[in-house]
């Protein structure tokens, strides 16, 4: 990553160690234990008139160091940016000489007195520094060169997808622009939350290890409780937990979360992930249709001001009314065929033609879906409901109250991808069991993301839940489409990684 032979990385360690035992001998502790500090670097440059000549406190990462002889400038970097600091030796006497063996990466604080440079670069006058915490490795530092056009170009980048992923605290120091992804990521989550209590629906957290996987089709972790001696899942949604909530009598509920599923990843997938789960009774999927709307509208203009945003040169607009469009009338629109009334043979045959991998076609089903992916998702740019889903794709919605063999369900589809999905909930504890015993066919017939059969929460449902409109909406894809980044792991600090290999 530094473009520098191992041996010279290596060199580069090993004197900084030696530094490290040179600071320990002049009685200074390389590993401090706190500095208080009272300003920022963006706070001072953005109002220099108040806090020129004034003395400050600020603390920071040394990103460039230049020293002439008796006098060296730096520039240290925070969390709101960076800040130049002057150093002279006459005013600091033998402490300038530490500073001699400090290092690109280390992290300082420093006291002194604002003012500007004869270059008009707004800089703090150290009277005194102090050492916080000795860097051991060298960090990246890209290196900027302007060519006779006026051109920047830029050598040693910390650039390498995998490194950054991997090693997310350098990507963070060299590339500090990527921060304002994940504050966008946390004031998305915050002010959704704050229109949902709003509406005075309960914040509720429910259990990460469940005996039974359900709420969704996928395959779930396994872990084990050595006290009890049983297996336990990860949750894959939290939809089953909730909705017993529902029947208990709550006027609404909901569950910011991680959600777990065992499956591949790529750009739009990660075994761990952030959903938001929201459960209100005495509503359908119609009334949930226009909460989203004004949920949508109301993240996007409180966040980023702005209803229209682009997403890999796709201009998109979150505006109400957003367009609705038939699961079943659109795929028939694209091949013919009546996802409703065909055979598995007949999808199997369209789903060749797509060149959809036939070994993932174990029922009705997964057919229907795979039909669907391989045609229409990526032609859904601007926001689209798609509703209406055949009954075999959702085990846990109500039957269409006017249609034959499609539920009351619906997805919302933004530049091809899924960002939720909801329902009119089934409350019917007759018909929920017998879908659960066709899934339980799906599963015997190889289907690995099938429901399970929750007798608990089919006790429930016995009790009585009332109409109940659900929805999932799932963060991290809604974060990569308003922060505009092209893959699931760019909006995840820590994303999920193959093994590292080691190069020994």
């Amino acid at each position: 990553m530094h473009n520098l032979p191992i041996e010279d990385i290596n060199d580069l360690i090993k004197r900084r160690f030696e530094e490290l035992e040179e600071l320990k001998s002049k009685g200074i502790n390389p590993f401090a234990y706190q500095f208080e500090v009272d300003s920022d670097s963006e706070t001072i440059k953005s109002n220099f008139e108040s806090f020129e000549n004034k003395v400050v406190k600020i603390a920071g990462r040394i990103m460039a160091i230049r020293r002439m002889g008796k006098a060296s400038f730096a520039h240290i970097q925070d969390h709101n940016g960076r800040i130049q600091i002057y150093l002279k030796k006459d005013e600091l006497g033998d402490i300038y000489d530490t500073f001699k063996l400090l290092d690109i990466g280390d992290i300082i604080g420093v006291v002194g007195f604002v003012f500007k440079t004869k270059t008009g670069e707004i800089s703090v006058h150290t009277q005194k520094f102090e050492l916080l915490a000795k860097g051991l490795r060298p960090i990246p530092i890209p290196k900027e060169v302007i060519d006779e056009n006026g051109n920047k170009i830029i050598y040693d980048q910390f650039s390498d997808k995998e490194l950054r992923y991997r090693q997310r605290y350098v990507d963070l120091i060299v590339n500090p622009d990527i921060k304002d992804v994940f504050i966008k990521r946390s004031k998305i989550i915050s002010t959704i939350r704050s229109f949902l209590d709003s509406k005075n629906y309960l914040e509720v957290e429910t259990p990460i290890l469940q005996p039974l996987y359900g709420g969704a089709a996928a395959r779930p972790f396994i872990t084990h409780h050595n006290t009890l001696d049983i297996d336990l899942y990860l949750r894959i949604a939290d939809e089953l937990y909730l909705k017993r909530l529902i029947v208990g009598g709550f006027n609404g509920v909901y569950e910011i979360s991680k959600d777990f599923r065992n499956e591949g990843m790529d750009r739009s997938h990660n075994p761990e992930f952030t959903m938001l789960e929201l459960y209100v009774p005495y509503k359908d999927y119609n009334w949930m249709m226009g909460f989203v709307e004004d949920m949508f509208e109301y993240v996007c203009l409180k966040v980023f001001n702005t209803l229209e945003f682009e997403y890999e040169n796709n201009k998109i607009n979150f505006a109400k009314p957003w367009k609705r469009v038939s699961m079943v009338e659109i795929i028939q629109e694209k091949t013919g065929l009546n996802v409703i009334d065909a055979s598995l043979e007949q999808l199997i045959d369209v789903a060749k033609k797509l060149h959809v991998d036939l070994s993932k076609l174990t029922s009705k089903a997964k057919a229907i879906d795979e039909i669907f992916s391989a045609c229409v998702e990526l032609d859904l740019i601007q926001p689209t409901f798609v509703i209406d889903y055949p009954i075999e794709l959702s085990p846990l919605a109500k039957k269409h109250r006017t249609k034959n063999g499609v539920v009351e369900r619906f997805e919302a589809y933004v530049v091809g991808k899924e960002i939720c999905n909801a329902f009119s909930e089934l409350n019917d504890p007759i018909d929920q069991r017998q879908r659960f015993e066709e899934q339980l066919k799906m599963k015997e017939s190889g289907d690995e993301e099938a429901h399970q059969i929750d007798e608990d929460f089919l006790r429930a449902l016995e009790y009585g839940m009332p109409p109940t409109a659900g929805l999932g909406i799932g963060i991290d894809r809604l974060t990569m489409i308003l922060t505009n980044q092209p893959s699931i792991r760019d909006v995840i600090f820590f994303p999920q990684m193959k093994p590292e290999i080691s190069k020994s």
